[in-house]
């Protein structure tokens, strides 16, 4: 089984003790790219938000796409953030007299990483740069994001479209330098392009590639600029064999986990009867235990080093299982 190099600091605060069954492990997780503001939420967000923290995902990154739903953004966040802690359906006993409780469990965190999205690019208007500066300056914001270049469909070639992503994409890396914030990265078909943008502009705030589809040698460039890799429930496709390559070839060190919901459902969690079933961070699990088994590292040492490696390009000052509002 292949080992981690863990800071030992976080790897003693992960230990619990569970009496009668020695020391145990506990399970906490980050959700490093969420759309979990969308519609699609609307009539279950509370309970999936719930779910998800019953099931380790401590955190949630809310990620901006156009400016003209920055305020669902911020809307959302704040609704989690004042949701009062809910109990289980579900009891345990308590202490030794035998006693049951209804546990309480509190909605993740979630964090803002807002961006204009390049695949959008015909819906941003002028002065929604100056939108998203204002949301940096007046929100608390980990990163700037999704951010990036999209040449997947024929009308994101077209030469026009593609300078216009690429002003952009460099618009917004000045702007995450002025903050001193790192990016998260949208790249579909254009990751020389990227690589090349980064570069020119000298960034150095690293962040992560998200849903990373490139090969080794491409993952391996963005890695060596600081980024982590973004794994999704893509991971869990037998048939995804590039990115399983590129998952074994860079190890556990590089990756971070994402859901990118309501897209990217895991394999096992899809719907044979619906064929584009909403994915929601309940499914984070999933990907972590798909990387385990790739990785031959026990999921919950992977864990903690997910954790580590997410905590460092975010910023985030939380030892193991202790995300907190800010």
């Amino acid at each position: 089984m292949t080992s981690l190099h863990v800071p030992s600091p976080e790897l003693a605060t992960c230990v619990e003790q569970d009496a009668g069954d020695g020391p145990r492990m506990s399970l906490h997780l980050i959700d490093t790219h969420t759309h979990f503001d969308v519609e699609d939420f609307d009539a279950d967000r509370e309970l999936l938000a719930l779910q998800a923290r019953q099931q380790g995902v401590d955190a949630l990154i809310l990620i901006g796409y156009v400016a003209r739903y920055f305020d669902r953004l911020c809307t959302v966040q704040d609704h989690l953030h004042e949701m009062a802690p809910q109990p289980l359906h579900a009891h345990h006993p308590a202490d030794i007299q035998g006693q049951d409780y209804t546990p309480l469990i509190q909605s993740p965190v979630t964090l803002l990483a807002p961006g204009l999205h390049p695949f959008y690019i015909q819906q941003h208007q002028d002065g929604d740069l100056l939108k998203l500066e204002h949301l940096l300056q007046t929100r608390r914001c980990v990163a700037v994001g999704e951010i990036g270049l999209d040449t997947y469909t024929a009308e994101m070639k077209i030469p026009a479209v593609y300078v216009r992503q690429q002003d952009y994409f460099a618009q917004q890396l000045e702007l995450a330098k002025l903050y001193q914030k790192p990016v998260l990265l949208h790249i579909r078909r254009a990751h020389a392009d990227a690589l090349a943008i980064l570069k020119r502009h000298r960034f150095a705030y690293g962040g992560i590639a998200h849903a990373f589809g490139g090969g080794i040698e491409e993952a391996k460039s963005f890695i060596k600029l600081g980024f982590k890799l973004g794994i999704n429930g893509l991971v869990t496709d037998p048939n995804a064999k590039r990115l399983r390559q590129v998952v074994q070839s860079v190890g556990a060190e590089h990756l971070v986990l994402e859901t990118d919901c309501p897209d990217m459902t895991p394999i096992c969690c899809r719907n044979p009867d619906e064929p584009h079933t909403r994915n929601t961070p309940v499914n984070l699990p999933v990907v972590l235990d798909t990387l385990s088994d790739l990785l031959d590292v026990d999921k919950q040492l992977l864990a903690v080093q997910l954790w580590h490696n997410t905590r460092l390009c975010l910023g985030l000052d939380w030892a193991y299982g202790q995300a907190c509002w800010d």
